[in-house]
Formats: structure tokens, C-alpha cells, sequence
């Protein structure tokens, strides 16, 4: 009796073209401060705009 064997997931044929390279993720120590500069200045923007 033969076991059945699982089926690879096939790429997409440009995803096939390029080379399977682990991507590494920058750390970015001042990303919290970036965050809270644009949110505050949508939430500025927003009421101020809401007060004209």
C-alpha cells in the first residue's frame, strides 16, 4: 500500500523566478516616536479643522 505523499504548494511563476532569500527586519529604535508625532498631529489636525 503506498503512502500518499504531500503536494508542495506551487509558487507563482515571478515568486518562482527569485531567489528564496530571508528577509531580515530592520530595527528601528525611534518608531514609538514616530507614532505618537503622527497621531498627534492627525489628532491636532483633525480638531482644529473640526473648530473652523
Amino acid at each position: 500500500m503506498m503512502i500518499p505523499q504531500p503536494i508542495p504548494p506551487r509558487r507563482h511563476t515571478f515568486r518562482a523566478r527569485l531567489p528564496k532569500v530571508a528577509s531580515v527586519p530592520l530595527s528601528n529604535d525611534d518608531s514609538d516616536l514616530k507614532l505618537f508625532a503622527v497621531s498627534f498631529t492627525a489628532f491636532f489636525i483633525c480638531f482644529y479643522t473640526f473648530l473652523l
